[in-house]
Parts: C-alpha cells; structure tokens; sequence
C-alpha cells in the first residue's frame, strides 16, 4: 500500500486519499528510466532515431500528464470514483508510465542482439525498476492485482534516481 494513502469502500463507492508527492515519483521514475535507457548511446543507436522519437513523445506525454495533476492536487488529494477530473488525471499519470514502460521494453528487445551484455544488464535495470514502480501503482489504485515486483519500491526509486 501507497504510504499515506488510504482506501476506503462504501457500497460501489470506492475513495481513494493518495499521497501526491508519491505520485509525483512515480511520473519522474517514469521520466528518468526514459533518460537513462537512452543515454546509453548503443541501445538509442540500435533501435533507432524512430523509437527513440517515440520513446521521447511517451516521455513528453507523462511529464504533461505528471504536470496538470501536479497543479490540480496540491498535497493531497481524495478521489471518489465518481470524481472524474481527479481520477482522470492519476489514470493519465498511469497510462502514461504503462506507455513508456511498454514502449522502452519493446526498445530494448529490439536492442538486445546488437548492444553488450552489459549495455543490456543496466537498460534491463532501468526497465525492471520502472516496470515495479508502474506495478506498485497499479496495484494502490486497484486496478489489478499487484503481481510480486521485481525489487522493492525503494529499490526502483533509487535505481531511477527519484528521492520519495
């Protein structure tokens, strides 16, 4: 469970106080694994100048995305699932993350037989730590099951170099 957040039920009513300053490290794990997986130059030159593009509008997208939910919460926030501006604004944040997630994994497969083992070791880092992060997330707001992560939610943060 997200720290500071709470999940309470009544009837079909389900509300949801999320800590933002979680949520916001969540959007700039997502925004630093895309930073790190394409600062390694011979996964970027292996996958190409159009995935890189892609990666990079993903990665733009979530920043926007991490931006208005940012100036629509404050310090904490309370989502009624009956509360769409709020709930569509952390649906955004995640969706986003799912994308660049999805997006880097599909780069980095397409890399894997033309980097290092090495170059692929520290890409795969990145993108295991981003993939718990998004599981994490998925997990708190209910929207599937949390599957067991990889590494610690600390662990992913660090790795992405994201202070909660």
């Amino acid at each position: 469970m997200l720290g500071a957040c709470t999940v309470t039920k009544s009837g079909n009513v389900t509300t949801i106080t999320v800590n933002v300053a979680k949520v916001k490290a969540y959007g700039q794990a997502g925004i630093n694994a895309v930073s790190t997986v394409l600062s390694i130059a011979a996964v970027a030159s292996a996958i190409g100048a159009p995935a890189v593009a892609v990666i990079e509008t993903a990665s733009v997208a979530l920043s926007a995305a991490l931006s208005a939910f940012s100036a629509a919460a404050g310090s904490s926030v309370t989502v009624n699932y009956d509360d769409t501006t709020m709930k569509s604004a952390i649906n955004s944040v995640l969706a986003d993350l799912q994308t660049v997630a999805a997006d880097l994994s599909s780069a980095i497969t397409g890399a894997s037989s033309t980097v290092s083992s090495s170059v692929l070791s520290d890409a795969n880092t990145a993108l295991s730590a981003l993939k718990t992060i998004v599981s994490v997330f998925e997990g708190i707001l209910g929207v599937v099951s949390m599957s067991e992560p990889a590494m610690t939610e600390a662990q992913a943060l660090r790795i992405l170099k994201v202070a909660a």
